[in-house]
């Protein structure tokens, strides 16, 4: 029977299944951070068991650390309990953590892939919605709830229905300037918010095979924000190279072996999948997100639509009240406030890499507050290494130490009211990066040029 590769990998992990129910699946990767795993663990401990398989989960501290001075005390009480509370339960139930201070730290679905804990194949959990992020290698890896955390640390399985099986076939060459968060900006505004809901979604065709390992990692990333239950490339030479010489990665025969495995990994020709969508690399331009969602997208010269099939009229003009904007008008050289390259999306050594180049040279604008987080100290290591943080530095931007930062404003970075951002994050909620706040997601390059002119521009003017 042909298979999918979302099927391949499910159908490898299911340790039972109930007829016409869920299946209990094994996990081959737990990732924990300090904030949806203090109530997991405690109540392992009310249920008197222990950690199943301590040596399949992997802890850092990521979301609630400051992105400065990080070797004094956290000032943020409820922040700074949290992460003591994360080392106090690693020590007890024997876990790996790579705390504040470890060469290691940094955003947990940064860390995975870069030290090569993340491999194809694999079935990875973590609380934390964008683990999504860790499909671009081959593998089904998804965010769970709290309650699911502790499961997974008493049984290392999880209760799972099956989700649908979506194909986004993307063909063709990419044009200048465009990246991979435009592509991935541009599907869901495309499909919706809520388009992908109840499919776990394959990515594929020309262009996404064209792709580096961190561009791919960039688009399963945000798969969550089309409403899909996670995002898969399959694995192939690019992502072998990239796996070679990791620091957890396999090696030699081992490394060798697997990989003979892995190629294997691929859809079949003739798989059925439950939805297919298609699109063309060419319609791709550099992206812009307008609304509350990042489902309200466009290309960065349209206007703004009046609404969209996909959302009531109320809600839409609801959303462009609260973004202080209006049906008709551009955001291009729209003026704006902070900037902010990093998050689990886009704070890869190549996102810093591209934002640098653009702003080699330069100045920021003087009304900009720019903000540049790696997504963690290997990130920062080569960074600092390569002279990327004095290009930075010099140029007015803020380089800092690496955490979730302003993406969500679980720690010291926020955005203030009624300040405009533009984002390398990947949502733009209300309120997202701070109380009141107004967030524009776009690609790393785009915010780069942006904080240099001082308004929302387009790289294509620059290239």
């Amino acid at each position: 029977m042909s298979k999918t590769l979302f099927d391949k990998v499910w159908d490898e992990h299911i340790v039972d299944s109930i007829p016409n129910g869920p299946s209990i699946l094994y996990i081959d990767k737990h990732l924990i951070h300090e904030v949806t795993s203090p109530q997991a663990f405690d109540g392992v401990v009310s249920r008197n068991i222990n950690v199943m398989r301590p040596d399949r989960t992997i802890a850092t501290a990521d979301h609630n650390v400051p992105t400065k001075n990080q070797h004094l005390p956290i000032k943020e009480e409820l922040s700074r309990k949290q992460v003591e509370k994360l080392t106090q339960n690693c020590n007890k139930h024997n876990i790996k953590l790579y705390g504040l201070g470890h060469k290691y730290q940094g955003i947990v679905h940064v860390i995975g892939p870069e030290l090569g804990l993340t491999l194809p194949g694999m079935t990875i959990v973590c609380g934390d919605s964008h683990t999504s992020t860790h499909g671009a290698f081959g593998s089904i890896a998804f965010g769970i709830g709290t309650s699911e955390v502790e499961m997974v640390l008493s049984t290392q399985c999880l209760l799972q229905n099956k989700p649908k099986t979506m194909k986004i076939e993307i063909d063709g060459k990419l044009n200048k300037g465009v990246y991979s968060k435009d592509i991935i900006l541009y599907i869901i505004s495309k499909i919706s918010a809520s388009g992908g809901t109840g499919y776990f979604v394959e990515y594929s065709g020309s262009a996404i095979e064209s792709l580096s390992m961190e561009s791919r990692m960039t688009i399963c990333n945000m798969s969550i924000e089309m409403g899909a239950r996670g995002g898969m490339i399959a694995p192939d030479e690019i992502t072998f190279e990239y796996i070679k010489g990791k620091e957890f990665a396999p090696k030699g025969d081992d490394l060798n072996n697997k990989i003979n495995y892995w190629n294997s990994l691929r859809s079949d020709k003739d798989a059925k999948y439950d939805k297919i969508i298609k699109f063309k690399a060419e319609d791709i331009e550099p992206m812009i997100t307008y609304g509350t969602n990042p489902g309200m997208g466009i290309k960065i010269d349209e206007k703004i639509p009046d609404f969209t099939l996909n959302s009531s009229k109320n809600s839409f003009q609801k959303s462009l009240d609260y973004m202080g904007i209006n049906s008709g008008e551009k955001l291009k050289n729209k003026k704006i406030d902070y900037v902010f390259i990093g998050s689990c999306t886009n704070s890869r050594i190549e996102d810093l890499r591209a934002a640098a180049k653009i702003i080699q040279g330069k100045n920021k604008s003087s009304h900009v507050n720019a903000w540049v987080i790696p997504g963690s100290k290997s990130v920062e290591k080569i960074a600092v290494k390569e002279g990327l943080d004095k290009i930075f530095i010099k140029a007015g931007f803020d380089f800092r130490q690496p955490g979730c930062s302003a993406c969500l404003a679980m720690n010291e970075d926020k955005i203030p009211k009624d300040k405009y951002c533009l984002s390398t994050s990947n949502r733009n909620f209300e309120g997202r990066q701070g109380p009141g706040s107004r967030t524009f997601l776009a690609s790393p390059v785009t915010a780069a040029l942006s904080a240099i002119n001082g308004y929302v521009s387009d790289v294509r003017d620059y290239i």
